[in-house]
């Protein structure tokens, strides 16, 4: 995986991120989701970089960056901490501006980074998501019976960790054929390490209280994402059946949005990584 790219630990400040970069050009961010680590994007970040130095890491918390203290509101797992790793690993790295697309649970973690952090980032590309604040303020029956893992994952009383313990492989699947052998064996060691999936719980329980609050804040305020912001959403999921055109939800939060659905089940960098690739390569040029 990743031929030519250079994977080490960085360490952050509040973390250690384990993290892939390689190719040459203005840097790019990929952001992966749950329960994935960064070598979800084996078959995109090589598409990409010879326009682009692509930065792969994994969020913290998730596959092997350190684990966080966890703590009583959670936002040691919210989306602003994890937005203000990325911002010192890109630092790191030797990049004050710099593109970001992400996934899933990257996803928040990227618009995150262009509310707190708009002198940072240039472009947004949003794969698979919507606001958190705006996800749960529409919340219906139709929501909790598709999106029902939110709040189960959110409880303590009754912790979700010994379900998935008890057998990750029943819990999470994960084909090695669709995921490619190397990225599944990765996969894998994440979610057999009870402390990550401890983690990736957390960022669920942040979703519900800090997470959601920064986007009410937000919104309230009438603060809007300036930099240009592609949504990209897979048709063979189930986003645009909750919320028709997702283009128009993110017009409510920033001022230039375009997008487009792609032909794919939900983990569409692996399961549709050219036409991921081109979309972001025509978007980011």
């Amino acid at each position: 995986m990743f031929e030519g790219f250079e994977l080490e630990n960085v360490d952050v400040g509040e973390a250690t991120l384990r993290v892939r970069h390689g190719g040459s050009g203005p840097p790019l961010v990929l952001l992966h989701g749950h329960p994935r680590t960064h070598t979800t994007w084996y078959d995109v970040a090589p598409r990409l970089a010879d326009a682009f130095t692509v930065v792969c890491p994994d969020l913290p918390g998730y596959g092997q960056s350190s684990k966080l203290e966890t703590t009583d509101d959670h936002s040691a797992h919210s989306k602003r901490a994890m937005a203000n790793d990325i911002v010192a690993l890109m630092k790191h790295l030797g990049h004050d501006r710099f593109a970001v697309a992400g996934h899933d649970r990257g996803s928040a973690v990227a618009y995150r980074l262009a509310f707190d952090h708009p002198e940072a980032v240039t472009k947004l590309a949003i794969l698979d998501g919507i606001p958190i604040g705006e996800h749960l303020s529409r919340a219906d029956a139709k929501f909790a019976l598709a999106w029902w893992h939110w709040f189960f994952f959110g409880q303590l009383e009754k912790p979700a960790e010994r379900v998935i313990n008890a057998d990750p492989d029943a819990w999470y699947g994960g084909d090695p054929a669709k995921m490619g052998a190397e990225n599944h064996a990765d996969f894998l060691r994440a979610i057999h390490d009870p402390e990550t999936v401890h983690a990736m719980l957390e960022d669920y329980r942040a979703g519900l209280g800090p997470d959601r609050a920064a986007d009410d804040a937000d919104k309230a305020a009438g603060n809007k994402i300036a930099c240009p912001v592609l949504v990209l959403w897979s048709s063979l999921d189930d986003l645009g059946e909750l919320y028709g055109d997702p283009v128009a939800v993110w017009h409510e939060w920033a001022e230039d949005v375009r997008g487009f659905a792609i032909e794919s089940g939900h983990h569409v960098a692996e399961e549709k990584p050219a036409e991921l690739a081109a979309a972001l390569r025509e978007f980011l040029a």
